[in-house]
């Protein structure tokens, strides 16, 4: 958990000293960053899904898993769990909901992220983990000067979510086959496809809705694993 604990701090720290440095930043440089950062998210989930292999278990798992977090409706329960939040801790950022939901999908959705836990609960280094906090603690500089509290707060999703995949990694790592790991990585990018998306203003995507594609691509990867006669 070393590597999910660095990363936390990390994302604390960034997102405090972007909040001393709100005030400073000019709207044009946070406007120019976020073109940069939404451009950057769709080059790596084009990278990430470049080399997809199984193509169809990737589109049912994104379908499925979409229906599945509409039918939950994650996103509503998400901002209603932020704006909780921002009442009971009496905090004034009109965007904190925004810059939470925003900065978890930023900083848990991608191949680091994925391949980082999956590395340390398998093997014990936090090699890859240690190299995201670096990044995700500048980004997250830039994100809190736009958005506020909301991104330090997103240091919980964080730790929870990424360090969930570490403690599954060290107990069930043998069902995790490169595969497995290619698929689910797959789905990764194509939900970072749609951050890209969001964060460049194109249009709104509800990218909390389709996290269940996550569970949904291991399962259906497990499935055909051990029924290979539903492989598909």
């Amino acid at each position: 958990m070393l590597g999910t604990i660095v990363n936390t701090i990390a994302v604390i720290a960034g997102g405090s000293l972007g909040i001393f440095l709100k005030k400073g930043m000019p709207e044009r440089i946070r406007t120019i960053y976020f073109q940069a950062v939404g451009l950057f998210t769709l080059a790596i989930g084009i990278s990430m899904v470049w080399k997809m292999d199984h193509i169809l278990t990737v589109v049912t798992s994104v379908v499925v898993g979409a229906m599945l977090g509409e039918w939950m409706n994650l996103e509503k329960g998400a901002e209603q769990l932020s704006e909780w939040t921002k009442k009971k801790l009496r905090i004034g950022s009109e965007r904190f909901s925004e810059g939470l939901t925003t900065s978890f999908l930023l900083f848990c959705i991608g191949a680091l992220t994925i391949m980082g836990a999956i590395e340390e609960g398998t093997t014990g280094s936090a090699r890859l983990l240690l190299t995201k906090s670096i990044l995700d603690g500048f980004s997250s500089i830039l994100l809190a000067s736009a958005f506020g509290v909301g991104v330090v707060f997103s240091a919980i999703p964080l730790f929870l979510f990424q360090g969930g995949i570490t403690l599954l990694a060290r107990f069930f790592g043998e069902f995790l086959s490169a595969e497995t790991i290619q698929a689910l990585t797959s789905v990764g990018g194509i939900l970072l496809l749609g951050l890209g998306i969001n964060i460049l203003e194109i249009k709104k995507l509800r990218i909390l809705n389709m996290l269940p594609a996550l569970v949904v691509v291991v399962l259906l990867m497990w499935i055909m694993k051990y029924l290979p006669m539903l492989n598909f």
